[in-house]
């Protein structure tokens, strides 16, 4: 089967027109059990939901949304009294994030075997996933091609920093901005109460995976990028956030006699939820995309409840190929000899990016003229070394 004919899938499995699938396929065609196929192409006459199982019994949650039931979680769906309510679909990829990070067409290659087999692991065991490899082998990109091709709507980003904390995933508190909105009120009233209970919802907006562990009926993606900034106590307090599968805002929590639910605002432009007492248990588990350079070494609970994938150096098919997704110039000479250049300096310097390849390529394509004696000294500014010894050179 060819990458520009959609697969027939149906009950998980896929089926071939020609053939019947060996237990041993070759690396160009998908193995039977996978849903993500690793095409970036998104699915065809069917949905996750109709070909996804259900989680092992470890890993079922059963969150109950407490937003008033519209749809179930199904867009122009009737709600049905049988099933709980959920929150609402996902919003639309963000376009011009998605072809900031995939390209304007699809890779046209399909995705490396072990690199298909372990997401379709995670997607069907319900567990995190943590991605190494140089910078720029695309480990932050899976995600979005993973949401593509499933229809799983807009990427939840969390970018981790030194400060990054549990809490600020899960959750903002402006709680000084309460204090002064409600000074200004007094002042325009002439009230001397303290700021009550029903505006705090103004003031608190969820995060990334704070929004990732609503309970929606399809799983969001969540990309957490750049796990290796992160303070040595997050691998530990996000591993039991995974494992519980909910949550607490104190904050909600203490005021829930008075304020049993609360509408605040999610990450998502313009979305907002509402939280029942304080607490929020996600329905279906996230696909979690933790993305790691391999600076540092993680405590090995965290390591022993996720599946681990290290994404090779992207070799010269696939260079063309995202190549020809960004710029579609991959078949011209001056395209094809850059890449060639790029592998082997690649090489020489211990690894470079390949958006390092893509601003080298634009540079010589969007000109009419061909580079002159100056460009290697360009080019050697273009491609420079990803660690600390490039300064030493």
């Amino acid at each position: 089967m060819s990458d520009e004919e959609p697969a027939r899938r149906h009950n998980g499995r896929v089926h071939q027109d020609s053939g019947s699938a060996s237990a041993a396929l070759p690396s160009g065609i998908p193995r039977p059990w996978w849903i993500y196929q690793g095409t970036g192409r998104p699915l065809h006459d069917v949905s996750l939901e109709e070909i996804l199982p259900p989680p092992p019994p470890w890993r079922a949650f059963g969150g109950v949304s407490a937003c008033p039931v519209e749809g179930n979680g199904r867009s122009g769906a009737l709600p049905d009294a049988d099933e709980a309510p959920t929150e609402p679909p996902a919003p639309p990829e963000d376009q011009q994030d998605t072809a900031r990070r995939l390209g304007a067409m699809p890779l046209g290659v399909r995705s490396d075997p072990e690199e298909a087999d372990l997401v379709n692991a995670a997607l069907i065991l319900r567990r995190p996933l943590l991605v190494t490899g140089r910078p720029g082998t695309g480990k932050s990109t899976l995600a979005y091609r993973i949401s593509r091709e499933l229809g799983l709507g807009r990427v939840l980003r969390w970018p981790i920093t030194t400060r990054s904390t549990l809490r600020s995933g899960l959750y903002g508190y402006d709680a000084v901005g309460r204090v002064h909105a409600a000074a200004a009120g007094q002042a325009s009233e002439g009230d001397s109460r303290e700021p009550g209970p029903e505006d705090i919802g103004d003031f608190l907006q969820l995060g990334p995976l704070g929004t990732a562990m609503l309970p929606h009926r399809l799983p969001r993606v969540l990309l957490i990028d750049e796990f290796d900034k992160s303070d040595i106590d997050l691998p530990n307090d996000l591993l039991d956030i995974f494992e519980a599968g909910e949550y607490s805002i104190p904050e909600l929590v203490r005021i829930r006699r008075r304020r049993p639910a609360v509408s605040v605002l999610t990450d998502d432009p313009e979305r907002s939820t509402v939280i029942a007492s304080g607490r929020v248990r996600c329905r279906a588990f996230p696909v979690v995309v933790i993305t790691s350079n391999g600076e540092r070494e993680f405590p090995p609970a965290f390591l022993r409840r996720c599946l681990q994938l290290r994404l090779p150096d992207p070799d010269a098919d696939r260079l063309a190929a995202i190549v020809a997704a960004h710029l579609g110039r991959a078949d011209d000479p001056r395209a094809r000899e850059l890449i060639q250049m790029f592998l082997e300096r690649s090489e020489r310097e211990g690894g470079l990016a390949a958006d390092q390849l893509l601003n080298a390529v634009y540079l010589v394509t969007s000109q009419s003229h061909v580079p002159g004696p100056e460009w290697e000294e360009l080019l050697q500014a273009v491609w420079h070394r990803l660690d600390s010894a490039a300064g030493s050179t």
